[in-house]
Formats: structure tokens, sequence, C-alpha cells
């Protein structure tokens, strides 16, 4: 048995694994300056030495690539960096064109494009950095820098590619926060509307322990502009609030411990699903606002366990002024813990929610923090059909030229894994869920490879969703044109019930 200061010892080697930078230009040397007849050209720029220039009068694109040894950043964990300066960048037509930096990677599927966020206009040089997870089968790596559907000029020095973590300096928690006294929470994902058949019914009959309850405006497209008007914001809030009074007696009567999260933020979503609260400060201090509300309201509540403090923020390019998402939240739960001291929070890395918002994620400096991710890769498996998606996608199989299968979805959540091992915090899976009428038992066995992984690393899990949209619904077929309930339970439904048969019911009932 090893001991316990030699793991240690170990594991700190392992979490604080030197850089090794494989690509790097200062673009101060002779052979990082040569132009070689690509676009841009060499100015006196960062701290007065020379800087790469890429200007453009008119919109439209300019862009330098750099090669990158695709070899040595193959399957690895990689960082970007780049000091970048503007002047008069237009404001682009789509999130993802304007200033860039990004990597180009091929694979015998097609292209990646990773990139860092940038923002428009005017802003001195400052030092932008991303940390990417490199698909194993790439065969060329490509730096692109430049100006894309926009004009203005673009400043940039000191582009590095490294690879290996860098290390972050917070602390390991001694002990591990999970937010409740239970071995374990299972559950789903419910709401808005309340009804209390579900509510009995999910507690009694399938035996779950915990309900994620969304306070979330419907239509969901729609809502994503009403929600910019925070009057009509305001009424919609007090009327899901008097439905999640509901849902809390009952959760309460019937033994359900509930996550009450916020699922339309302030301001809804702008393109690419970008929350307009980090272009607006106004949307910001609403935020606070909101939970500050909730908070007062639910002081006291026995069934509420913690607050999921937005469902999958998505920061974009951060305006200048206003606070990145991290931020933010750690600002908002300063106002809940004035109110209800004790109360968790619970935390979704941006973008998405998705598990690789942990590669560059710190903890919250704060204590009683659940942090939670949601899991849908690969999206053309689990969401063909929809978003443009082809059907007939199978799992296992090949998804975009990726196997997948149980392994590969270890690795899809491994800067998960990686997180909650290196800083002993709890982490929470808020929502997985796979289309319905995915080929034979494809859906199944996705959900059965997931939930194993979940039980494996000691995680709390809620599926998406409870009866709300069938195509979810495990108490449906694989038949899209049948809307009603199967007669008999679907495998799908008899998976979960046999995890729920191991919960705990909570302390209060």
């Amino acid at each position: 048995m090893i001991p316990a200061f030699v793991f240690l010892f170990l594991f700190s080697l392992l979490t604080a694994a030197e850089e090794k930078t494989v690509f790097y230009a200062d673009f101060d040397s002779a052979d990082s300056s040569k132009n070689t007849g690509q676009p841009g050209q060499i100015v006196n720029g960062y701290l007065g030495t020379p800087s790469f220039l890429i200007e453009r009068e008119k919109v439209g694109s300019t862009v330098r690539g750099f090669e990158v040894p695709a070899q040595k950043i193959a399957g690895q964990l990689v960082t970007v960096r780049a000091q970048v300066k503007a002047e008069g960048v237009s404001k682009p037509p789509q999130p993802w064109n304007g200033i860039k930096v990004m990597l180009v990677l091929e694979t015998e599927s097609g292209k990646q494009y990773p990139q860092l966020d940038l923002p428009a206009g005017t802003f001195d040089w400052r030092m932008d950095t991303k940390l990417l997870r490199i698909p194993k089968g790439i065969t060329k790596a490509t730096l692109n820098v430049g100006l894309e559907q926009v004009s203005g000029k673009a400043w940039f020095d000191n582009l590095r590619v490294s690879v290996g973590r860098p290390v972050r300096k917070e602390k390991r928690s001694a002990v591990k926060f999970t937010g409740h006294e239970l071995s374990r929470l299972r559950g789903v994902m419910h709401g808005p509307r309340f009804r209390e058949e579900d509510i009995r019914e999910l507690a009694q009959n399938w035996k779950a322990n915990q309900v994620r309850w969304q306070l979330n405006w419907t239509p969901m497209k729609q809502a994503e502009e009403w929600a910019k008007d925070l009057e009509a914001y305001d009424h919609w809030l007090d009327g899901a609030l008097v439905e999640c009074d509901k849902a809390l007696e009952a959760c309460e009567k019937y033994g359900l411990m509930v996550l009450v999260d916020l699922h339309t933020p302030p301001g809804g979503r702008a393109q690419a699903g970008v929350c307009r609260m980090f272009q607006e400060k106004i949307y910001q201090d609403k935020l606070i606002a909101v939970w500050d509300k909730i908070a007062r309201r639910y002081k006291g509540s026995k069934c509420v366990y913690a607050y999921d403090l937005l469902n999958e923020a998505v920061e974009g390019s951060v305006a200048e002024g206003l606070l990145d998402w991290r931020q933010l939240a750690t600002k908002t739960a300063k106002t809940i813990r004035m109110i209800d001291p004790d109360m968790p929070v619970v935390f979704e890395p941006s973008p998405w929610g998705g598990a690789q918002g942990f590669d560059m994620l710190t903890p919250l400096d704060m204590n009683r923090v659940i942090y939670s991710f949601h899991m849908y890769q690969p999206f053309r498996f689990t969401h063909q059909t929809l978003y443009h998606n082809p059907a007939g996608v199978t799992y296992p199989g090949t998804v975009g030229g990726i196997k997948w299968d149980k392994e590969r979805l270890r690795e899809a959540m491994a800067p998960a894994i990686d997180f909650q091992r290196e800083f002993n915090v709890q982490i929470y899976v808020g929502e997985f869920s796979a289309i319905r009428w995915a080929p034979g038992d494809s859906a199944y066995v996705y959900l059965r490879d997931l939930i194993d992984l979940f039980e494996e690393f000691g995680w709390d899990w809620s599926y998406h969703a409870y009866r709300e949209w069938d195509g979810w619904s495990v108490e449906h077929g694989p038949d899209r044109q049948n809307r009603q309930p199967t007669p008999q339970p679907t495998k799908r439904k008899q998976m979960l019930l046999k995890w729920f048969a191991q919960n705990q019911k909570p302390a209060y009932k």
C-alpha cells in the first residue's frame, strides 16, 4: 500500500507537469520576421519590439498561417497563448468571426477550429490563453492569426503553443463537500410546470431522491429575446416561482431533495448562445438581484439543498469592465450567502456547462460549492435528427470519424475527472440524455455506459428529462411517430429504476 504522503507527492508531480513549448513566434528574430509572401507586416509593437500586424480598410478576411508540429500535440493537453492588440476592429457578423488566433486541426474526418475569444473594437496589448485537448488522430495543425469578415487593425506577438497543463495554484480541499448527507443523489430534471401526481410518482414509484427544478421560460427560443425586457423577465419569474413553490411543498411531502436551477438568464442569449449578461452590465446586476430574491424566498426550506446559479453559461468575449462567469458566479454566490450563509451553490463552467470547461477553471474562492457539467457527447448521436444532425447514428460506433464507446466517453469527461481529483470536489452531472429513436438499443447502451462511469467516480446525477418533451422520455419507445408512453417499461426506464432503487431518502422525510 502506498503511504498517503507518497501518493500526495506523486499526485503533485502529475498535476504540476511542466509545459513544453512546441511552437513559438515573437517576430524578433530574422527567421520569425520573414514574410515569405504571406499577408501581414512586421512593425514596431509590443514593448517596442517587432510584432506582426494585419490591417484591413474594408470588411473582409486576411489571415496568415503558421505550421505547428501535429505529431507533438496529437492527443495532448495544449495551451495556446498570444499577445494581441486591436484598433477599430468592426463588429463581426458571427461570434466566431473577428480577430483570429485559431488552431486549424485536420483529421481524417474533417477539420476542427478551436480559437481564442477576442473582442472587437479597440484595446491595448493583452495576453489571451486557451487550454485544449487535442484529438489523437490529427494529421496537420496550423495556427492562424489575422482578421476574418471585419475591418480594422490587429497586432500579434509572442504566439505560443505548449504541451502540458499550466500549474493551478489553488489548494486541494482537505474534505470533499457533497452538499448532502446521502450516499448518492440520483434523480431527474423537472419543470417548469407542476403536477403533484408527477412528483408523487417520481418519489414513491420511481424512488428518485433528487429533482433539478428548472426556472425555465418557454418556449426557450422566443424567451431568449423576451428576456431582454427586464420588466417582462420579472413578470415571468414571479409566475415561475409560484410553480416552484408548489413543487417544493410536494417534494418535501414525498421526500425529494431539490436543486433550484435558473435556466433562463436575465437578458437571454444572442448569437451562438452567448449570454447577453457578458455584454451588458444591467443583466449582470439583474442576475445578482434575482438570486437575492430567490434566496430570501426559500431560506429555511427543508428540501432545497442547493442553487444552480445559471444553466449553461456562455461568455464569448466578455465586454470591457464586466465580470467573467467565474467572477460573476462568485459575486452572486456571496450575495446568496449574506442571506443564507450555509446554502450550497452549483457552478457549471462556460461554455454550455460542458466538461471541457474544467480544463481552464480554478475553484471558486469560497466553500460549499458543487461543480457540475452536462453530458451530451457525441452530439451528433444524442441529438440525431435535431439541429440538422443526420438520423441513423449508432452507439457504440464511429461518429464524425471518431470511435465512440465507454472508454471514449471517459476521455470526453476527463476534464471533470481531473478537476475532481486535483481539487477533491464533488461533481454533479446536471443533464445527460440520448434521443429515444436512436437505432436499436443505442440510447440504452449509451445511458448505461454513462451511468456506470458516473457511479465509478461517485458523482450525483439527474437524467434529462422527466415528463417534458417525449423525445427524451424513458417512458416512450423508439418509434418517433408514437407519442404515447409504452404499456411496458422501456429498457431505459428499467435501468433508471434499478439505480433509483439504491437511493436513500433525505433525513427530513
